[in-house]
């Protein structure tokens, strides 16, 4: 059983490492208005869910999307940052549209860029719940709730530090939409989507 729940830990924090940058971009726009924190660690529980679901399943032999689709998920994170640039451009400093930038990205916005950014997650964990027993598999699935819990309080802890909000001050303007507009363009690069969409095109 330890050995389990050790595995499960290296394998979450080894595949949602980069989360803990997303979601104190997260906490941090939730102090100028964003997301609310209640909707940022209800959407990645229902984003990470999600993905454990869908690894299940494809475990057990089924696909619900196809992997070379997958990727498709990272115009979630894309679009979000993009309407952030945009209002940003359009307000300049104006304090009351960067506050306003990520209020459109709710409980379900969250979710979606969660999914978006673990869809290669999948890949790993499907083989996992495939070869280990339904009782790890439990183990395992508890584990990485649990450890969802420690990564929400980790980049709250990060994005709404005094220190740290003061030293962004400066550039949370263009911060949080870089970040998803980043985060977007690596998904979809990543997975490889844009050549084979330019093949569906030509």
């Amino acid at each position: 059983m330890f050995s389990t729940i050790a595995a499960a830990a290296g394998m979450f924090a080894a595949t949602n490492i980069d989360d803990i940058v997303v979601l104190t971009v997260l906490f941090l726009a939730s102090t100028r208005g964003g997301p609310r924190p209640w909707q940022i660690v209800l959407g990645q529980y229902l984003g990470f869910s999600t993905l454990v679901a869908i690894s299940v399943v494809a475990a057990l032999g089924l696909t619900i999307v196809p992997d070379q689709w997958v990727g498709f998920l990272g115009m979630i994170p894309l679009v979000i940052g993009v309407i952030g640039l945009v209002r940003a451009l359009r307000k300049g400093r104006d304090d009351d549209e960067a506050e306003s930038a990520l209020k459109a990205v709710g409980l379900l916005g969250v979710a979606g860029i969660t999914i978006a950014n673990g869809a290669d997650n999948i890949s790993l964990y499907t083989p996992v719940f495939r070869t280990i027993s339904p009782t790890d598999t439990a183990i395992t699935i508890a584990v990485f709730l649990v450890l969802v819990a420690v990564w929400c309080l980790l980049g709250r802890a990060i994005g709404t530090n005094r220190s740290i909000t003061e030293m962004l001050e400066r550039i949370e303007h263009w911060l949080v939409p870089a970040v998803f507009i980043g985060l977007g363009l690596f998904i979809l690069i990543e997975s490889g989507v844009v050549p084979r969409l330019l093949d569906l095109l030509t």
